[in-house]
């Protein structure tokens, strides 16, 4: 299946990856990659995340970091918005 970020979910993944460049190049390596195995998993398995309040949206956890990966399942799988899990929950907007 294939997978796209809406343009919130990419502008989400550069703000992280960005604050994260300029405190620690190789930990924002470390993140993107984490990110970016998490996404290619859903290809594969898109139902693979929880199910959030709003039954559209599922939430998939980073591994290693604290990250969460919101997105939806239509004719792809897309991702909605990527979250530090110290922030507030986020609502989706649908």
């Amino acid at each position: 299946m294939r997978v796209r970020y809406t343009p919130a979910a990419f502008s989400d993944r550069e703000r992280i990856l960005q604050y994260l460049r300029e405190r620690s190049p190789n930990g924002a390596m470390n993140v993107a990659a984490s990110i970016r195995e998490a996404v290619a998993k859903l290809k594969d398995h898109p139902l693979s995340g929880y199910r959030t309040d709003d039954p559209a949206v599922r939430v998939l956890f980073v591994v290693r970091y604290p990250y969460k990966i919101f997105y939806r399942v239509r004719d792809a799988v897309e991702i909605l918005h990527i979250r530090h899990t110290s922030r507030r929950a986020w609502k989706s907007d649908r």
